[in-house]
């Protein structure tokens, strides 16, 4: 069975678990939530900073009925797993994949919404752990279900800073917006362009007549941990901070120009673990405006330098990459027809993005199954993705 064909087992799974007698089926429900893709910038989204993501065609799906009681049952269709709650009682978190359905409840709540409880039936085209951002799309999903009707009344982008609020006060991630913008905000056809300090943003149309967006999982699972993420960001305010006191106007590394960072550094002000790392953000800040302004312009061998110069500040000044992803990297934009290729999401292992020619991304298949394999020993996957819609409800 393809994940995509578990979508189609969603109603029937739940009349399995539920009663037949209690779900009619004009009672089912079906909320999605797409996974992102970030085309250039990585780790800005906490700086203030600039993304361009995309939200993607591989996404969660809860079938539902509402429950009329105040509890939550959720049934993994790809594990067997059972999570429930109570919408009064927050639990404690647990550290696993029902921490992000609980937090959303719980940051709902706190932001004076009405929820509902529910029994629901959660699959996935995602491949969870590969850094596409599957927390977020569980998160849209689940207050998708949760809210039902009265989700119409608020703005998307609202709905994902109350997500992004239990990411990071429920669950313990400081993540920035972009995850849950993107997953909340998409638009078919086209990548968003976010300004994180002032949430202002706009379409930037991707030219998809001349390339195809291809995600390439390195098949090794993301090792992001909470403290890994989490040290990043107090690296990039220990720098801040330094900065400042030459300059109190710099709130966050968005305020820094790279002639500020390198005379820090040169001066011994600024050590060197933290210039590298504003290095990278200063420079990431700059490459995601140009990326959008080349997309815009149809300019893709612009993008495919852009692409690169970001995956190197990754690898060497953030050092969030990986010898899997840096591999992936190294076959893929030997393939004739990619144009341009950078790990994308938080590191330490998970996708590639690449910008591939129509007629190349078969071949960017082969090379992967045979030249990847070969040199990794892992098991990998491609996926040609499409700019989707945000969050909301199937039919």
């Amino acid at each position: 069975m393809t994940e995509t064909g578990a979508f189609n087992l969603l109603p029937s799974r739940l009349a399995e678990l539920e009663p037949v007698a209690r779900i009619r089926p004009t009672a089912i429900e079906i909320a999605r939530a797409p996974g992102r893709v970030n085309l250039m910038g990585e780790y800005t989204d906490v700086n203030d900073g600039f993304v361009l993501p995309a939200a993607i065609d591989l996404e969660i799906r809860i079938a539902f009925v509402a429950s009329g009681d105040r509890r939550v049952v959720l049934h993994r269709l790809d594990s067997g797993e059972v999570g429930e709650f109570d919408l009064d009682e927050t639990p404690p978190r647990m550290g696993d994949w029902l921490d992000y359905a609980v937090g959303t409840a719980w940051a709902l709540v706190a932001a004076g919404l009405t929820v509902r409880g529910l029994r629901g039936v959660i699959a996935t085209s995602l491949p969870i752990g590969a850094g596409l951002s599957s927390s977020a799309a569980i998160e849209l999903a689940v207050a998708r279900a949760l809210l039902g009707p009265s989700t119409a009344a608020i703005l998307p982008i609202d709905l994902a800073r109350i997500c992004q609020r239990a990411e990071n006060n429920y669950v313990g991630v400081q993540s920035g917006l972009m995850d849950q913008f993107a997953s909340a905000c998409g638009q078919a056809g086209s990548a968003l362009l976010l300004d994180c300090r002032s949430e202002e943003w706009r379409l930037v149309p991707m030219p998809l007549d001349d390339v195809r967006l291809v995600v390439c999982d390195t098949g090794s699972a993301r090792q992001l941990t909470a403290s890994a993420y989490n040290l990043r960001r107090e690296q990039c305010r220990a720098a801040v901070a330094c900065l400042a006191g030459d300059d109190p106007a710099i709130q966050s590394l968005r305020d820094v120009t790279p002639e500020a960072v390198e005379a820090a550094a040169r001066s011994g002000r600024l050590e060197p673990v933290l210039a590298r790392r504003a290095r990278h953000i200063v420079s990431e800040n700059r490459r995601v405006l140009e990326t959008g302004a080349a997309l815009e312009a149809g300019d893709v061998d612009a993008v495919g330098e852009i692409f690169a110069a970001s995956h190197r500040s990754l690898r060497d000044d953030f050092e969030v990459s990986s010898p899997a992803l840096d591999a992936m990297i190294d076959v893929s934009i030997a393939t004739p027809g990619v144009l341009a290729a950078r790990m994308t999401g938080a590191g330490f292992g998970g996708c590639t993005v690449n910008l591939v020619r129509p007629d190349a991304v078969a071949a960017l298949r082969r090379t992967v199954d045979g030249e990847y394999v070969r040199r990794t020993g892992l098991r990998p996957r491609v996926f040609a993705v499409e700019p989707a819609d945000g969050a909301g409800f199937v039919g």
